[in-house]
Order: C-alpha cells, then sequence, then structure tokens
C-alpha cells in the first residue's frame, strides 16, 4: 500500500514524500483479541506471528530510504541497517586510499579523503545509497575536531606573540569581513552572505602549515611563532564564529536581529562562566578521579571524555549556541588541567577517524562536472584568495614592527584556506547563509588552496633570495639579529 504525505513544519529536517506500507495477512486475529487461541507449541518455531506486523518504509523528497522499525512486534528484535554499514565501510575504505594516495604524493591527508568522497559521492561513482544518514554519522567529527581544538588550546603560547597572533589576527578578520562585504554589495548579495565568506577566507589551516614547519625546523624562528601564534587565534575565534552563524543566518530585521544577538551573547556569557567555573572546581577531581579508575586500562577514560565533550556540545546546542561551540569549550576546560596531553592522546584517534568520515561527507557534496564546467572560476578564486591574503597578512604583520621578510613569510605561510573552513561552511549551508553554488565554488576552491600549500612552502626560499638580490627584503643576517631581539621582547612581554 501507498500513501502520500506531506509535512510542512517549520523546523522539521526530514520531509516524507512517500510511505510504503507492506501488509501481510494476519491469522487467528480474532482468536487471539478475544484471547481463546491456547499456547502451541509450535509458535515458538514459527516466524508468522513476527512477521505479519506491517513493514513502514519511508521516502523523502531525496530519494532517501528509511526503514522504520515495527512497534508493534511482540518480540524485542535488533533492527540492522545493513545498507548504512556498507555506506560506512565504503567511505572508509575509500577515505583510507585517498588518503595513502594523497600522502605518497606530498599532499596533505585532507586532500585525499575530500577527492574519496567526491569520488564515491553523488556527483560521481554514486556508491552511497544513504547519504542523509552518513552525513549525520559524520557529523560527530565536527565535534570532536573542536574538541581536540581546545585541549590544544593554550594562554601561554599566545602571549608569546600576543599583539600580532591577537590583535593582528583579529584585524585580518575584520579586513576580510570589509573586503567580501564591499563585493557583496557590489554584486547585489546579502550582507551577511559576505561577512560569512569574509571569516571564512580569514581561517588558515593549522594542521597543514604547523606540519611544513615543523618539517623545516622553522616552528621556533621568529615568522614560525608568529604564524603560529596566528592560527591559535584564528582557532579560538572559530568557536566564536560559530556562535555568530545563527545570528548571520536569521531573516529577521535589524532591530529583531541586535536583540536576538544580544540574548545570544547573554547565554554565551552564562554559558562560558559556568564553563570557567566547573573547570577549576569540577573537572580537575573528575579527571584525577577517572585516572585513578582507568588505572588498568584506558577504555573508561576514553569513554568518559568521550561523554563529557557530547554532554557540553548538547548543553550547548540546547542553549541555543551549537555543538561545535560546546564541544570546543569542553576541550578547553580540560587545557586548564595536567591531564589535557593525556586526554588528547585518548581522544585523537577518534578524532581522527571521525575527522575523515567528515571530510569525506563533505567530499560527496562535490561535483565534480560542476567544478570542471568553472574551472576558470575555480582557479581565478584560488588565485586571488592566495593573493589577497598574502598582501593582507603581509601588511598587517609588517605593522606590527617585523622586518618585511619576516612578515612576507608568515603571509605566504598563511595563504590557504584552513580545514576548520569546512566546518563553518557546512553549518553555514545548514543555515541557508550561503547558496549552492556559492558553496560548492569555496569547496572547490578551499581543496585546491590546501593542494597548493605545498608548492608555496617550496617556492619560499626562492622568493626570499630573489628578493634579497632585488634589495626587496633584508639580508639573512641582519633579519636573524631582528629575530633574537624580537624573541627576548616577546619572551619578557610574557612573564
Amino acid at each position: 500500500m501507498l500513501k502520500m504525505r506531506f509535512f510542512n513544519f517549520s523546523q522539521a529536517e526530514l520531509e516524507t514524500v512517500a510511505i510504503l506500507t507492506h501488509e501481510k495477512t494476519k491469522r487467528n486475529d480474532t482468536q487471539e483479541a478475544n484471547g481463546t487461541r491456547s499456547f502451541q507449541f509450535q509458535d515458538v518455531f514459527s516466524r508468522e506471528s513476527e512477521d505479519s506486523d506491517d513493514m513502514t518504509t519511508l521516502i523523502d523528497k531525496k530519494d532517501n530510504v528509511f526503514v522504520m522499525s515495527n512497534k508493534k512486534s511482540k518480540y524485542p528484535v535488533l533492527q540492522v541497517d545493513l545498507r548504512l554499514i556498507s555506506d560506512l565501510v565504503v567511505v572508509i575504505v575509500s577515505a583510507a586510499i585517498g588518503g595513502i594516495v594523497s600522502s605518497c604524493l606530498g599532499q596533505p591527508v585532507i586532500v585525499g579523503y575530500l577527492l574519496a568522497g567526491s569520488i564515491i559521492g553523488p556527483g560521481g561513482l554514486k556508491f552511497i545509497s544513504e547519504m542523509v544518514q552518513v552525513e549525520t554519522f559524520a557529523q560527530f567529527g565536527v565535534v570532536f575536531l573542536l574538541f581536540a581544538l581546545g585541549l590544544e588550546f593554550s594562554l601561554t603560547k599566545l602571549k608569546v606573540v600576543g599583539p600580532v597572533a591577537v590583535f593582528g589576527g583579529m584585524l585580518q578578520i575584520i579586513i576580510f569581513m570589509f573586503l567580501c562585504c564591499i563585493t557583496a554589495m557590489l554584486c547585489g548579495a546579502n550582507l551577511s552572505e559576505g561577512v560569512f565568506v569574509g571569516a571564512f577566507l580569514s581561517m588558515s589551516s593549522t594542521a597543514v602549515v604547523v606540519k611544513f614547519l615543523v618539517e623545516r625546523n622553522n616552528s621556533n624562528a621568529l615568522h614560525g611563532q608568529v604564524t603560529i601564534g596566528t592560527l591559535i587565534f584564528q582557532d579560538c575565534a572559530v568557536g566564536l564564529l560559530f556562535a555568530l552563524l545563527p545570528f548571520l543566518g536569521g531573516d529577521s530585521g535589524l532591530l529583531q536581529g541586535m536583540i536576538s544577538m544580544g540574548k545570544l551573547l547573554l547565554v554565551l556569557s552564562m554559558y562560558l562562566t559556568a564553563a570557567s567555573v566547573l573547570s577549576w572546581s569540577f573537572v580537575p577531581r573528575f579527571l584525577k578521579l577517572m585516572i585513578q579508575l582507568s588505572s588498568q586500562t584506558n577504555e573508561l577514560y576514553q569513554l568518559a571524555m568521550v561523554a563529557f565533550c557530547l554532554l557540553s556540545a548538547w548543553c550547548s546546542d540546547k542553549l541555543g549556541l551549537s555543538l561545535e561551540l560546546g564541544s570546543f569549550v569542553a576541550g578547553v576546560m580540560i587545557s586548564t588541567t595536567d591531564f589535557a596531553q593525556h586526554t588528547l592522546d585518548q581522544v585523537e584517534p577518534i578524532r581522527n577517524l571521525f575527522a575523515a568520515l567528515f571530510l569525506s561527507s563533505i567530499g560527496m557534496l562535490i561535483h565534480m562536472h560542476f567544478l570542471w564546467n568553472h574551472v576558470d572560476i575555480l582557479l581565478a578564486s584560488v588565485i586571488l584568495v592566495i593573493t589577497v591574503k598574502t598582501t593582507v597578512i603581509t601588511i598587517v604583520t609588517k605593522a606590527f614592527g617585523y622586518s618585511i621578510r619576516t612578515s612576507f613569510i608568515v603571509g605566504v605561510s598563511l595563504a590557504q584556506i584552513g580545514e576548520f573552513a569546512f566546518v563553518l561552511l557546512s553549518r553555514a549551508s545548514n543555515l541557508h547563509l550561503v547558496g549552492g553554488k556559492m558553496y560548492l565554488l569555496l569547496l572547490g576552491t578551499t581543496a585546491l588552496s590546501l593542494v597548493t600549500t605545498p608548492l608555496l612552502f617550496k617556492l619560499i626560499p626562492a622568493v626570499i633570495n630573489l628578493g634579497v638580490l632585488m634589495h626587496w627584503f633584508p639580508s639573512e643576517s641582519s633579519t636573524q639579529n631582528e629575530e633574537k631581539a624580537s624573541i627576548i621582547e616577546a619572551y619578557n612581554r610574557s612573564l
């Protein structure tokens, strides 16, 4: 039997288009209803009574099929969605292959995850049949990514290059927002979309940049410290941007929007205050207890940390903030204790698995046909992003008293769009803050900018040498003297 139903709830996420009910004949219904039928021994081996109930299948407007469990079943039956299991196997295996290939080619594994998702997704070979379930499952990757990010949060690291990292990083975000707002106004787009795109473009890749700095032993150099400090500030700003997204995605007037923003800031301040109190009153004792109970195995500690992260994310979501902000705050609460590194070591494998799932699910939304048809716009966007980001970051860093050479290296190092931009983009898409074509363009630009990062790092020495010959940059000896003086001054400020 086929029933057509349409639901128009404003808060509903699933719109049921069709309900398929498979009815099977029922025998002895009258006897069972009257209680006259006695228990028969063969009933133990018969499955007629169990299978006689209806089995309902829901189909939404995107042709996603949901098999509903039978509420009228007399006996508890374990329900298994084999299609979801199959889809998860395909995603994990393809992500692993993509990561291996990408790593062998000297590219970030993030690129491999994205390409793997694009190949198996609807825009590629269409191996995934239950997109909604896979994407929902992959959202845990966002939660654990930001939880681990909060665990790595350190005020001490920020103090070393405090002014340029905090105020310079803030100035960079404001400049990008301003530039994108002007562009949005000239193109007739919404101002809120311009604000989001500006915040989106200002993010750089912590994982990729730090990896290259460590490989080249530049993490302790002056430009390395400025770069890492700026990245830390950007990572911290991600949590606040998540709180800002619902305000940007609203369609209310200016006054109503300001009132909503005020309420949001009030709730946010109360939530952060409660988290701050718990971070010194409850969290250290709780972690110490978990360490004692997990002396033989880390299983209980891992489970407790995952539960703590999810509980904080759930509370944040219920308060009208976001899951991402709550998970980030949970990590920051633990980062103030002596167990931060131990917790990160325990959670990191879980984070890596779900992060691969999340990035692969993002890749599934990449339609290669669309990107190929707009490859000229995509390449122009990547070149424009790298050029503008390098210029803006170089100017901002130079304004804080650093040499043009150091400022330029910092600018090139931060010229890509970071992996957390995918998280912001996913959230903005759910809030209908960006359109479909803009979503795909930003997605492709981000992926391609990450691909170009290894090339940019390889070009830095050649460009610096050319700059010295052309007298654009000071010599290496004078730069080293500047670095020593700046490091000593920064260290004195941190005391």
